[in-house]
């Protein structure tokens, strides 16, 4: 007889999400993506149904407190790539590539990008910049890693931006955003995320690729959407993005529950009875015995 937990169970009963579903739900079905950095929310999100989950680099912000994206390091996000995989049965998993791990060299990129895959369970990398990557891309494709593409916002170009602005507001501007979205899709792409950008410019893109558009603050009309599941559980602690909409305040559940937590300890009514060990009725009567038999002696 063998046993399963009831999320293999439930697990089970779904296909596997692979490059190629994803692909195959352009234009017919939303396709869902959210960020999860360790075993408990990636299993979470994975539950849920979620589409992919994505150890994005993020995490920098919302788990290690930095200041933004750029001081996270390939070996902090291999960590938190393994310890996602390992929850995750059905959805696809694809890690960011952090800043500098693929800006110096097509050699470190590929390493890097190898590790993500090798090492960590990677489904898939994502990659930040348009036209700029396409021989990256290419070369990443020649050595059978899957690439999503990111462009419009990108916070690894935060210091070249000036700060996390709206892309795509001039003629120009969308031009350049047109041609990066073409760009990936030929240099091989399997999706692209759209971050920052007015909708009807997403609209455009996700109309002129073949490939599937992940919108982050673009607009209802790409093909799926990505939120950084800390933004939408409101467990940051920083002025939410328009973007974002709030599901659950779950800060505020930890704070309530912390605040119980202090407050019974204090007052003596945790532990009670109900979470305390008790010894077995012959051991207990045992002990009785030897006690009253020393205060026997002490008399």
């Amino acid at each position: 007889m063998s046993f399963t937990s009831s999320h293999e169970q439930q697990e089970s009963s779904r296909p596997k999400i692979t490059l190629q579903s994803i692909q195959q739900k352009k234009g017919k079905q939303r396709i869902t993506c959210l960020t999860a950095y360790d075993y408990p929310t990636a299993r979470l999100v994975d539950e849920a149904g979620i589409d992919i989950v994505l150890v994005g680099d993020s995490l920098s912000m919302v788990v290690l407190g930095q200041e933004n994206t750029l001081a996270i390091t390939v070996d902090e996000m291999l960590h938190h790539t393994r310890a996602a995989r390992r929850a995750v049965r059905r959805a696809l998993v694809i890690a960011d590539m952090p800043y500098g791990s693929y800006h110096l060299s097509s050699e470190d990129a590929l390493r890097n990008a190898a590790r993500f895959i090798k090492e960590a369970g990677a489904e898939a990398v994502k990659v930040e910049g348009g036209e700029k990557r396409v021989g990256l891309i290419s070369r990443l494709r020649d050595a059978e890693i899957p690439v999503m593409g990111h462009i419009g916002l990108t916070p690894q170009s935060l210091l070249l931006m000036g700060g996390y602005k709206v892309q795509g507001r001039t003629l120009g501007d969308i031009e350049q955003l047109m041609r990066d979205a073409v760009a990936l899709e030929r240099a091989g792409v399997f999706c692209m995320v759209l971050e920052g950008m007015p909708r009807e410019v997403a609209a455009m893109i996700t109309a002129e690729v073949h490939v599937p558009t992940i919108g982050i603050g673009a607009g209802p009309e790409c093909d799926g959407q990505v939120l950084v599941l800390h933004d939408m559980l409101n467990l940051t602690f920083a002025p939410h993005a328009k973007f974002v909409r709030q599901y659950a305040d779950v800060a505020g559940n930890i704070r309530q529950a912390l605040e119980s937590y202090k407050a019974d300890v204090e007052a003596g009514t945790f532990p009670g009875d109900q979470e305390s060990y008790h010894l077995p009725a012959d051991t207990r009567s045992a002990l009785e015995h030897i006690s009253e038999r020393k205060r026997a002696l002490r008399k």
